[in-house]
């Protein structure tokens, strides 16, 4: 099987990355990245919601996202990331994104992050990878149904 690995929003595959600028609308509203729309739920206050995705970079999105207090997250956060994470990603794919994430064939999707040992392959390289498990899956639902049917046969 092959294998596509990613992390920053550059070259042929920066486009995995949350922190592709590409505009998407999830929740009924239009977000610049990936990364903003998932960030976006994370804190518990709204107005430090709207804070965090006001930074003018994705990756101080994340940066601030990261650095909230644990009593600034929202109850029940780490239950629900998941969750959201594959409703931002649908979002992201549903549309012309979604044909170069097909193009990816059956390959494996890693998110080599040197520090994220959820979201990435972490800083040894045994992370859960989660992003990339997500993309797979979203990558799967958008197959036309006799393609996914035909693949479920397999």
């Amino acid at each position: 099987m092959n294998e596509i690995r990613f992390y920053r929003a550059t070259g042929q595959y920066g486009f995995l990355s949350n922190l592709w600028r590409e505009p998407m609308v999830f929740e009924d509203r239009e977000w610049p990245t990936a990364e903003h729309a998932y960030q976006f739920g994370k804190a518990a206050n709204p107005d430090v919601a709207e804070w965090i995705v006001a930074a003018p970079k994705p990756h101080l999105v994340a940066a601030a996202a990261h650095a909230l207090f644990h009593w600034d997250v929202r109850p029940g956060w780490n239950d629900e990331k998941v969750d959201r994470m594959r409703a931002v990603l649908r979002a992201k794919f549903a549309g012309p994104l979604g044909e170069r994430l097909l193009a990816t064939g059956d390959a494996r999707l890693v998110e080599e992050s040197k520090t994220d040992s959820f979201w990435g392959t972490g800083p040894r390289g045994k992370g859960r990878n989660m992003l990339g498990l997500l993309l797979v899956e979203t990558r799967w639902r958008l197959l036309p149904a006799q393609s996914a049917e035909e693949a479920a046969e397999i």
